[in-house]
């Protein structure tokens, strides 16, 4: 059953996000005696606009931790500062998709955001059929069905240079082995999974090559494009299962990029007690409260912050068809924090991934991936 949630229904992850984004107020604010009261003031809620944003998940929901929270957290950004209407709707499989878009075209939304590389055919079919709707579209572009590129005047991709990002991560979980093997996999081979373990298996490469050491990959072989997946985005037992199968053969880092799947891989992570977790998407440390002590760091995606920019100049007339893409350079994507691991991280490792970024920042060392758009 397809579950509606509005403004008011939102959860306390995306609240506390939202919270965090907040400015911080002028010293006069919080001065005792300022302000008629001497109390702090608080900022004024926006007027509301006639303007309807409206999203649709992918399968895992909006409490994923992952790429569809991040998405709602975008569109409630939306909601609080700048007063447009939203609506949103999670889909549990693929059959909801079409579904779910037609009752957000049904709602009068003026701008529905489908997440996810499984949405790419519904969104587009909206699209054309809606010529007077906008729509976006996350991890993915549009296509003929040559699979050639093709423009929608009002539809806008937004993408992601992940492998670049992944790179980093990659370079910091060999770094951090100590048993010299690290593992990746995803839920289902989509290229906007895939590129998440291009990167990270490059990165794995390149640490061999500057410190002579042979860190092995589990679970993805970027020459041949093959791996390990679990075949969907919401199994967590599946991913539990296969984590444990990579610890069972020495693993001590391991990044999945399958949505929830991934609380599967943390818990066998948790419970091995020796192996440190990279999420994807947003800081899991943050996300994921209950496994914050075992994350090494996580593959960031600004998603929220893409979604808020295309809600932005939909609802003030500027919306443009030309894809976002999220790199290093323009702070679309990047790596979280090391968090409790901070001192496990050597200075020699943080100070080569700095040199890294910099060098794909300026274009002198290239990160690509057969799955980059």
């Amino acid at each position: 059953m397809k579950k509606l949630i509005r403004v008011a229904a939102l959860s306390g992850a995306v609240a506390l996000a939202l919270t965090a984004c907040g400015s911080a107020p002028d010293d006069d604010d919080t001065t005792p005696g300022a302000g008629a009261t001497g109390g702090e003031t608080t900022a004024a809620a926006p007027e509301e606009v006639d303007f309807k944003a409206c999203m649709v998940s992918d399968s895992g929901g909006f409490e994923d931790k992952s790429f569809n929270q991040s998405g709602a957290e975008g569109l409630q950004r939306a909601a609080d500062e700048l007063g447009v209407q939203i609506n949103m709707v999670e889909s549990t499989a693929a059959t909801d998709f079409t579904p779910n878009i037609d009752q957000m075209i049904a709602d009068d939304c003026d701008l529905i955001i489908g997440v996810g590389f499984l949405l790419e055919d519904p969104i587009q079919a909206a699209a054309e059929a809606n010529p007077d709707v906008h729509f976006a579209l996350i991890d993915s572009s549009f296509s003929d069905a040559e699979f050639n590129p093709v423009t929608l005047d009002n539809a806008k991709p937004l993408l992601f240079n992940t492998q670049e990002a992944a790179f980093l991560a990659g370079y910091v979980a060999a770094g951090t082995s100590t048993t010299g093997t690290v593992a990746t996999f995803g839920g289902i081979q989509l290229p906007s999974v895939s590129i998440f373990m291009d990167g990270f298996a490059d990165g794995v490469a390149q640490y061999n090559t500057d410190a002579g050491k042979t860190v092995k990959v589990l679970g993805w072989d970027k020459d041949k494009q093959t791996g390990s997946f679990t075949g969907d985005f919401e199994n967590q037992s599946n991913g539990q299962n296969l984590a444990k199968g990579f610890i069972d053969q020495g693993a001590d880092v391991i990044m999945p990029v399958a949505g929830p799947v991934g609380l599967g891989a943390a818990a066998a992570a948790k419970d091995a007690g020796d192996v440190a977790f990279i999420g994807v998407d947003a800081d899991w440390f943050l996300t994921a409260p209950d496994y914050s002590g075992i994350v090494l760091t996580s593959v960031m995606k600004e998603i929220g912050a893409a979604v808020f920019d295309t809600v932005k100049e939909s609802a003030e007339g500027s919306f443009s068809a030309e894809p976002y893409v999220g790199t290093l350079e323009n702070g679309g994507i990047g790596i979280a924090p090391f968090h409790d691991f901070d001192s496990k991280v050597s200075d020699e490792v943080k100070t080569r991934v700095e040199e890294l970024k910099q060098q794909i920042i300026s274009g002198e060392l290239k990160v690509e991936s057969p799955s980059q758009n």
